[in-house]
């Protein structure tokens, strides 16, 4: 999310009230989308206060996961671009203010592993720059309507999960950021070809700003699927939920 409204208004004052914004976003969205009558047809609810809405809007919601999932490929590329392209200065976007960055020692950090694999030792920075590296110039779409070209490098997810022995028969990976974000992906998404963990922004090492030591980069994901700051992976059966989809966002959040 991006945090200019923050500066229009105060970081620590528009916490506060995010989590009633996106309920409110959620339903402008889908109303102006779909009339009430509509929604009442396809979800069966009786719209006529607020629980009823707010039921409608989570099963219009859990329909278009499936629809998306099902026309998600691992074959589908998103669209890259040449180096001329790059939004310069790339922009921050977070639920907080640039002032609130979370920082770590990247010497000492670890990346834990947990769940459905069978190697479940930490991972260090230099630890993950010794597997094979991607680049990507792609674009980063967020869900407040704006998006901006950047230039990622680092270590293909399926790479990665691989190495850990994740289970290819499960479901979700989830994610747990020093920030206290967190989010989850399916199994389709974390093993497509674009799907990195991002190491180096622009050639050099990811500020952070921009999400050190370590982010996912998924341009076939908007902006809030993709998480900062990762401090554990778990591979699961169960889904993690997310930070912003547990208040209305759509869980799949294909771009």
């Amino acid at each position: 999310m991006s945090n200019q409204a923050g500066r229009l208004i105060g970081a620590p004052a528009l916490s506060a009230v995010r989590p009633e914004l996106a309920k409110i976003e959620r339903r402008l969205l889908l109303r102006g989308a779909l009339s009430l009558g509509m929604l009442s047809m396809l979800t069966g609810c009786k719209l006529d206060d607020e629980p009823s809405v707010e039921a409608a809007l989570s099963a219009m919601s859990r329909f278009n996961d499936k629809v998306q999932a099902a026309l998600f490929s691992r074959t589908r590329l998103a669209a890259t671009f040449p180096a001329s392209a790059i939004t310069k200065p790339f922009p921050f976007n977070a639920y907080y203010g640039m002032d609130e960055i979370r920082t770590v020692d990247t010497q000492k950090w670890r990346l834990e592993v947990s769940g459905l694999v069978t190697e479940r030792a930490p991972w260090s920075l230099a630890d993950l720059r010794k597997l094979p590296q991607q680049s990507q110039i792609t674009r980063h779409i967020c869900v407040e309507g704006w998006s901006a070209i950047g230039q990622w490098s680092g270590v293909p997810f399926s790479v990665f999960l691989d190495r850990i022995g994740a289970d290819r028969r499960a479901r979700y990976v989830g994610f747990k950021c020093f920030d206290d974000y967190f989010t989850s992906i399916d199994m389709a998404t974390a093993r497509h070809p674009q799907t990195i963990m991002a190491l180096d922004y622009g050639g050099s090492p990811l500020p952070p700003a921009y999400g050190a030591p370590m982010k996912l980069r998924m341009p076939t994901k908007l902006g809030y699927k993709n998480p900062k700051y990762i401090a554990a992976i778990t591979v699961t059966n169960v889904n993690p939920g997310g930070y912003w989809e547990n208040q209305g966002y759509d869980w799949f959040g294909g771009s």
